[in-house]
């Protein structure tokens, strides 16, 4: 695998259809052309980088692939879920403008919150848009695999902001013995299901032993705002589920602290007065000064416009590169998992300089 390969590529893609899901959300489907279906083959969970100019300014974001994987060879199509953010100029973009002939850039997929079919039982709790990437993994793990269970848990307001809902409903028809589906409603009473109100770690604790046998699950999921999935991940910690069976992606993040079961925000300890970073990107490396205040992701941009990113809020993981030598401190992190950390990835839109020389190699 090329360099490239591994942080991505930009390729224009025309827009074959926008489709209505809810009220404020989207489904964007673009049209692969055959040369560049094996760049845009992808794993179910993964997402994709969009990048287009509004008011001049070049705009970044990533959105989960929602479709399954069926085709070998690559796929002849793509489809995202989008949910309009207030004040969002990407999602704002897509649901009020967006229309089937434009064409965006976009770049080939990536992310590791992933799940090849094999043979087990899944489970995930998610809320909101975070049912996007579970719904490509539920939906290619339950066609390919005829020996895996999957028992999903969303969290959403109202049934009418509730995205995907004839998509769920279609598979738990097709797939009755194997695809467990729990819908709970913040704002809506329903007859049956969980009692209305946030899926808090305290209700999980009480809710998922009700649902399956917690011990036996061979993959957790947890997907959308970061107090559901923190809420989530301390409930099965509470529970006795090993740290290495559960996956997490975060999509929205408040501006407050990070809490437990995040790497978290880093003491804010003083940084050199001057560094260098060193940097290998695309085969090529360099050496540049690293500005007062800077991130390491903003070094590399003044002088290399092609280096990976997408957030830039340490959520997506695009910007992700081996710490080869010396130190720094991130900001937070919600994308990388724990032997990531271990291994010495970091997050360079996060990351500043703790020592003098600091090298970052992006083509690991």
């Amino acid at each position: 695998m090329t360099a490239a390969a591994r942080h991505g590529a930009f390729h224009p893609l025309r827009v074959a259809a926008v489709d209505r899901l809810t009220d404020d959300s989207v489904t964007v489907t673009f049209a692969v052309p055959p040369e560049l279906r094996e760049a845009f083959r992808h794993r179910p969970g993964q997402h994709l980088t969009l990048r287009t100019r509004i008011d001049g300014a070049e705009i970044r974001r990533t959105y989960s692939i929602c479709a399954p994987v069926t085709d070998a060879d690559g796929p002849g199509t793509l489809r995202v879920g989008i949910r309009l953010v207030e004040g969002g100029a990407f999602s704002t973009h897509a649901l009020k403008e967006l229309s089937a002939g434009d064409t965006l850039e976009v770049m080939t997929p990536a992310g590791r919150f992933v799940l090849e079919p094999r043979p087990g039982t899944y489970a995930a709790v998610v809320g909101g848009s975070g049912i996007t990437p579970v719904l490509s993994i539920v939906a290619t793990l339950l066609a390919r695999e005829p020996e895996a269970r999957f028992c999903l848990v969303r969290s959403d307001r109202t049934t009418a902001s509730a995205m995907f809902l004839e998509e769920l409903a279609d598979l738990k028809d097709r797939y009755p013995q194997r695809f467990q589906l729990v819908q709970s409603f913040s704002r809506e009473q329903q007859q049956t299901g969980p009692a209305s109100g946030r899926l808090d770690a305290e209700r999980l604790t009480a809710l998922l032993p009700a649902l399956l046998p917690v011990e036996r699950v061979d993959g957790w999921f947890l997907c959308g705002p970061y107090g559901l999935v923190d809420g989530a991940a301390r409930a099965l910690r509470g529970l006795g589920v090993r740290r290495d069976r559960v996956h997490q992606e975060i999509f929205h993040v408040d501006g407050t602290t990070a809490g437990e079961g995040t790497a978290a925000a880093a003491p804010r300890t003083p940084g050199p007065e001057e560094s260098t970073l060193a940097v290998t990107l695309d085969g090529r490396s360099g050496d540049w000064p690293v500005r007062s205040g800077e991130s390491l992701l903003e070094t590399v941009l003044r002088n290399r416009s092609d280096a990976p990113y997408a957030c830039k809020g340490g959520v997506c993981g695009t910007c992700r590169a081996l710490l080869v030598s010396g130190e720094v401190r991130m900001d937070r992190n919600f994308a990388l998992e724990p032997d990531e950390l271990d291994a010495g990835y970091v997050l360079a839109c996060q990351s500043h300089p703790a020592t003098e020389r600091v090298e970052l190699d992006f083509d690991r």
